[in-house]
């Protein structure tokens, strides 16, 4: 089975709910379409494929959202709301601490956008879930278009944007409580942009919500193995998106897919954010994650492992499933916990 492209449809039924399957069994036949043998890349059909949902500053269910361009980036902000007025964003939303979270969305880096209607629902959830909170998702530059480091610059510069405002902060003195966050390929953003502000700024994070971070390396892992093609991915599929992602002629040892490989630099004695990192137990990469872990406590830095022996990639993109529910509870009590 490995390398090959072939998907177990039977035993992908057998472990999620019917909806969950029909969701990413339609992802993985859109991504089928759009990728090419040559590594090129069909936008067009991607972003017709694309459902996408407009922001609303008429409150839904209580979450009000809204676009916002920073240069050419385009950030959509949730936070609750109870009138179809925006408020002041002169002033702090509240006057007590409260987290922001910066979402990057999935989608192995080529696929999905911050108004991909999937993860609108998901970042409104994490409002509600949080609240009061606020969430930012980040609609950074894709590849193949744009490779490494296109992705990781634009977590920058939101993340940039989001520690200088001060409707972000409770008070003109306080610091903002920033939570990076994302799945997959947004999970390894997250990483990365949080280790730019530990190295190089003054900027103080909360903490790094990470689910199912898309890791790599070289060698291939017992679950790559024992995975390959069992529960809706492929070898096939990651290699493809990590050679559309990295540096042309890099491989998979590249620091930008395995953090804690050869060619990377240590974080030991960095001032890196405490992680919660969730990890389902059939996605092929969860050898990787559990090696991503492993290295933040080598490193020794703070980090919770939430492993869902049972879970499949996108478990927490509809809540129809007890894992869902475990995680959004983890991520509630982690960034209460460390919201100051």
């Amino acid at each position: 089975m490995a390398g090959s492209e072939e998907i177990n449809a039977n035993e992908s039924k057998m472990v999620v709910p019917l909806t969950t399957w029909i969701l990413i069994s339609n992802f993985k036949l859109a991504y089928n379409l759009l990728r090419r043998p040559d590594g090129t890349f069909d936008r067009h059909l991607a972003e017709f494929l694309d459902r996408r949902v407009p922001a609303n500053s008429t409150p839904i269910n209580g979450i009000a959202s809204f676009d916002i361009l920073i240069s050419s980036l385009l950030l959509r902000l949730y936070f609750p709301s109870d009138t179809p007025t925006l408020p002041d964003f002169s002033n702090p939303l509240f006057r007590h601490p409260f987290p922001v979270i910066l979402f990057f969305h999935g989608g192995s880096f080529a696929h999905s956008s911050a108004n991909s209607a999937i993860y609108d629902s998901l970042c409104r959830r994490l409002v509600h879930h949080c609240s009061p909170a606020v969430v930012i998702s980040v609609n950074y530059r894709r590849s193949p278009e744009h490779r490494y480091p296109c992705a990781y610059d634009d977590g920058w510069t939101a993340l940039q944007w989001a520690y200088n405002q001060a409707f972000l902060r409770n008070s003109p003195n306080s610091n903002p409580n920033i939570f990076l966050s994302g799945d997959s390929s947004g999970g390894n953003i997250a990483h990365h942009v949080a280790l730019r502000a530990a190295a190089t700024s003054n900027i103080i994070l909360s903490g790094n919500i990470l689910l199912n971070p898309m890791f790599g390396g070289q060698c291939r892992t017992p679950s790559e193995l024992k995975l390959d093609g069992k529960f809706f991915v492929t070898l096939k599929d990651r290699d493809w998106y990590w050679k559309a992602f990295l540096p042309i002629e890099a491989d998979r040892d590249h620091p930008a897919c395995n953090p804690f490989g050869p060619n990377s630099v240590p974080i030991s004695g960095l001032p890196f954010p405490k992680s919660l990192v969730i990890v389902a137990g059939l996605d092929l990469t969860h050898d990787w994650q559990l090696r991503y872990v492993h290295g933040l406590k080598e490193g020794g830095h703070d980090v919770k492992l939430v492993f869902r022996e049972s879970a499949t990639i996108g478990f927490y993109l509809l809540p129809n499933n007890d894992h869902c529910h475990v995680v959004m509870d983890e991520i509630r009590n982690f960034v209460s916990s460390n919201c100051h």
